[in-house]
């Protein structure tokens, strides 16, 4: 029975400890996962102030999966005691991963899962002279921090984790691109992207793109575009099954979004 990647080739370059699942959705669909991590996600603990602030704010923002995990590290791993702290997350799988622990969630975009998303929800509008703070990573983007600012909101970080670009042995990767042997690509954000290029040569960067791109959201689908990838699809949710499923209507001919 053709499940719809058979034989496919498909390069994953989520972090280690959360590769294994879309390794598994891929080679459940017939395809061969092939693991090389672009991204490295270690703890970067906050002081007791923070957690502090956290816990006093209007609203306690989680921009991903991983700020979720590593703000539960940060708590003692289990949910604390709000007071009247109000929880958003930008995205279903960000409210997913709060919901598995138990924690409320009062609100998260109906459906498009970002920043701007966010910010076009209800709950959103009128935020002047609360307290946001924004669970994220050290760096992250600074779209969602500016839009509720500008509406007069006062804003904080609390930045639980780093992003950081892992040591790897690209030789088996780089002579896999030379010939030809991925059939397909998933990246899930543009610093993953950034760093899958940094990680390779010039002539294999060359070659990386022609192959099929399928990414996580249209932002990601824009960079993939700036850089010069000639085929590229966009998943309609940033959860692996969603990925998964581009890939296969990517195969089968179905896909209807925008590619280059």
């Amino acid at each position: 029975m053709n499940t719809g990647l058979t034989a496919k080739q498909i390069l994953v370059t989520r972090p280690v400890d959360q590769a294994e699942n879309l390794c598994d959705l891929i080679a459940k669909a017939g395809g061969q996962p092939w693991r090389f991590p672009t991204l490295a996600i270690t703890p970067n603990p906050p002081d007791a102030t923070g957690l502090a602030n956290a816990l006093n704010s209007n609203w306690l923002i989680f921009t991903s999966s991983n700020a979720v995990d590593f703000a539960i590290r940060a708590f003692g791993g289990k949910m604390p005691q709000f007071g009247h702290t109000q929880v958003a997350a930008v995205g279903s799988a960000t409210a997913k991963s709060l919901h598995d622990f138990k924690w409320p969630v009062h609100c998260v975009p109906a459906t498009e899962f970002s920043s701007e998303g966010l910010l076009a929800e209800p709950a959103m509008q009128s935020v002047a002279d609360l307290d946001c703070v924004i669970v994220r990573g050290v760096g992250g983007r600074d779209k969602l921090a500016q839009g509720l600012t500008a509406r007069g909101a006062k804003v904080s970080y609390l930045e639980v984790y780093r992003r950081q670009r892992p040591e790897a042995d690209n030789l088996s990767l780089i002579d896999a691109i030379m010939r030809q042997q991925l059939d397909a690509i998933s990246i899930t954000s543009t610093e993953a992207l950034d760093n899958l290029l940094a990680m390779l040569d010039t002539d294999s960067i060359e070659r990386i793109k022609n192959i099929n791109l399928v990414v996580a959201s249209p932002r990601i689908a824009e960079r993939a575009r700036e850089i010069g990838f000639k085929h590229i699809a966009a998943s309609n949710k940033p959860c692996d099954e969603q990925i998964v499923e581009t890939l296969k209507t990517l195969y089968n001919g179905e896909y209807s979004g925008r590619s280059n």
